[in-house]
């Protein structure tokens, strides 16, 4: 294969992976053979080599085999001389010019869809939503680090995404690194494997805003842990923005070091509420939109949006995928999209809505009926008017959910199973001689159950 024919290769790759992931990812392979059916490339570093091939590899072996090409699979080995060497060496080790570009950032790639424009706002991710416009505008901002939990499917990743998209648009002179810890461990493993630490520790100092998702992932791990902290206190001293997402708030995350989880308490901690039906009405509205510029012509009766707002709770992932089957499934068969229609294409996803009430949605419940915040139902406080509503929700749990004790344990800030145990066995004595916890029992079940 020519390089004319890796050239053209490499434009179709640009439309499939976009112009920013293209000059960070692509753009710096080296085709040095093709031979007996293995594309061969040259990369700066081992990392480098490694993420290209998780997360491109495949797109690059279509890519070469449209062209024409025998390709059965790539492989990605570091050049003699890495680019970056001639320019590190006459500037002692450091690169010539640290903030050129984001092109030298070991990020994860970022998903077009997930912007601001795309993310619907309701009252369960109002604030969440707000403190990252807030954050986007990279100006400054009074809480630093921001940090946002919540479940699955509920728009964390989709607004630090949102986040990184808006910073590169309004400030492109900024370097902005986003990554998950589990890619965060991999490099800091990498760097201690290759004797390397010292350029790990520039590279990631060297940020203006550093942005980590699914930060429970270091808990129990205790040198990444280590390396996170004085990575973030290197940042804030010298006034970077941090942005961190995680399941669950900082006190609640298992076996992270207290002084971690100091940290990212002093800043601003947002929860991102389970969705309401109108929030869900809202997304799935969106999401007709842009269907039907695909679908043109199909139909869609009066009430399905609805319906599904209302029976499928779990999360904003699995309702996108019941629309996007009902969509194509629809178009296949040529039929409207009926209520009869959306009740037999998505039997499976309903049957599942119905059989799985959720610990948080329990949890959210309980909370909104005594009054109480749904992060002191969860924390550590021992306040009656919160210990008596945590045990109502233990109690819940136990009978509305196949969980066992372990795993409700978990949900209710990593507490023990024998005080879960403890917490059912006393309202099941109290709901007996209390005539006010039964009748708020039978109420809940009622509203957890309808």
């Amino acid at each position: 294969m020519t390089n004319e024919t890796w050239g053209q290769v490499r434009e179709e790759l640009i439309k499939r992976v976009g112009k920013h992931n293209y000059a960070t990812w692509i753009e710096p392979l080296k085709l040095s053979q093709l031979k007996n059916g293995v594309a061969r490339f040259e990369v700066p570093t081992i990392f480098f080599g490694d993420w290209v091939q998780r997360n491109y590899g495949d797109h690059i072996r279509s890519q070469l085999a449209s062209a024409g090409a025998t390709v059965d699979r790539v492989e990605f080995a570091v050049g003699v001389v890495p680019t970056a060497a001639p320019a590190a060496a006459r500037s002692g080790g450091k690169p010539a010019n640290p903030r050129a570009s984001n092109d030298d950032l070991p990020g994860a790639p970022l998903d077009a869809r997930f912007t601001f424009d795309s993310f619907v706002v309701g009252k369960p991710n109002e604030l969440a939503h707000a403190a990252a416009r807030r954050v986007a505008e990279g100006g400054p901002v009074t809480f630093n680090p921001l940090f946002l939990y919540g479940g699955v499917g509920l728009g964390k990743t989709h607004l630090m995404h949102a986040i990184a998209h808006e910073l590169q648009a309004r400030r492109p002179e900024l370097r902005v690194l986003y990554l998950s810890a589990e890619q965060f461990m991999y490099r800091f493993v990498q760097a201690l494997r290759d004797r390397q630490v010292m350029d790990f520790k520039e590279l990631f100092r060297s940020v203006d805003v550093l942005m980590v998702d699914d930060v429970q992932f270091i808990a129990g791990k205790d040198s990444t842990q280590e390396e996170f902290f004085h990575t973030f206190n290197a940042l804030v001293d010298a006034n970077k923005q941090i942005v961190i997402s995680a399941d669950r708030a900082p006190g609640e995350i298992k076996d992270l070091e207290e002084r971690i989880k100091s940290r990212l308490q002093c800043g601003l901690v947002v929860d991102l509420h389970p969705t309401d039906y109108e929030l869900r009405l809202g997304i799935l509205q969106q999401k007709v939109d842009f269907y039907r510029a695909q679908y043109k012509g199909l139909a869609l009766a009066d009430g399905v949006l609805e319906f599904l707002a209302h029976r499928i709770t779990t999360n904003v992932r699995v309702l996108e995928g019941a629309l996007t089957r009902l969509f194509a499934f629809a178009s296949l068969v040529g039929r409207e999209i009926t209520l009869d229609l959306a009740q037999d294409c998505l039997a499976d996803i309903l049957r599942s809505s119905d059989r799985k009430l959720s610990i948080e949605e329990i949890q959210r419940k309980v909370a909104e009926h005594y009054n109480v915040r749904l992060s002191d139902l969860i924390g550590p406080k021992r306040l009656r008017t919160i210990a008596r509503p945590r045990q109502v929700a233990m109690y819940l749990s136990k009978q509305l959910t196949p969980r066992s004790l372990p795993e409700i344990g978990r949900r209710f800030g990593g507490r023990d199973h024998t005080t879960i145990m403890h917490g059912v066995r006393k309202i099941e004595e109290l709901m007996t001689i209390d005539s006010q916890l039964a009748d708020d029992l039978q109420l809940l079940r009622r509203l957890l159950q309808g």
